[in-house]
């Protein structure tokens, strides 16, 4: 079963959405450059009725070049399972959030030592666009991240959209798929539709393989 991660949640009502719609992860992006990004408090609310009405939801905080001590107390705060660390984070960094943390490459990574984890996921993999941190929709080199899925349990990023999300899964084999903009009716706002139809397209392609 391919997990399925909707990520940019910026309000409970979006989570409860996307949990509806047959998430298994949902990430919430901590990057103020970003127009999904949420504040902490903000983020602590929906976590606490996550947490309490939906306990086995994966909950992952996204981080773009954050320091471990942010990053830490913004685990505990709003009780995450996972750090998703996305911006320039070395491998003492990662190493430092106690097997908590996996990592995100911008482009197909020629080196992954240090930065995998033995437990799923063990990186994502997401598109290569000059200056920007992700949440793009450019597409991955999926060709080059099918060889990457042989090797260790992956999340794939990058553009994936109700449209080519079953194509994407049946080409690179993924652990999982991580979606943003392509299930918003605008920038940071989820669209119930698109997150069903997101996911029916990964359960229908599977029962096809």
């Amino acid at each position: 079963m391919t997990i399925i991660k909707i990520c940019g949640i910026k309000s409970l009502n979006d989570a409860l959405a996307a949990i509806g719609a047959g998430a298994d992860y949902l990430g919430f992006n901590f990057y103020p450059k970003s127009v999904r990004f949420i504040e902490k408090e903000a983020c602590m609310q929906i976590t606490a009725v996550l947490k309490k009405e939906h306990p086995g939801i994966k909950l992952v905080g996204v981080f773009v070049n954050s320091s471990v001590d942010e990053m830490k107390n913004i685990l505990e705060t709003c009780s995450f399972d996972f750090a998703q660390l996305h911006g320039d984070e070395t491998s003492e960094m990662f190493n430092a959030l106690d097997g908590k943390a996996f990592k995100a490459f911008r482009g197909i990574p020629a080196e992954v030592n240090g930065y995998t984890r033995r437990e799923p996921p063990a990186l994502l993999v997401d598109a290569a666009v000059k200056g920007s941190y992700g949440g793009t929709g450019a597409t991955a080199d999926w060709s080059a991240a099918a060889e990457l899925a042989k090797r260790h349990p992956i999340l794939l990023a990058g553009g994936l959209t109700p449209e080519n999300v079953a194509d994407a899964v049946m080409q690179v084999n993924p652990w999982g798929v991580d979606v943003a903009s392509g299930v918003e009716s605008a920038p940071g706002e989820k669209d119930p539709i698109k997150m069903k139809a997101f996911v029916q397209a990964v359960m229908n392609c599977e029962s096809h393989v």
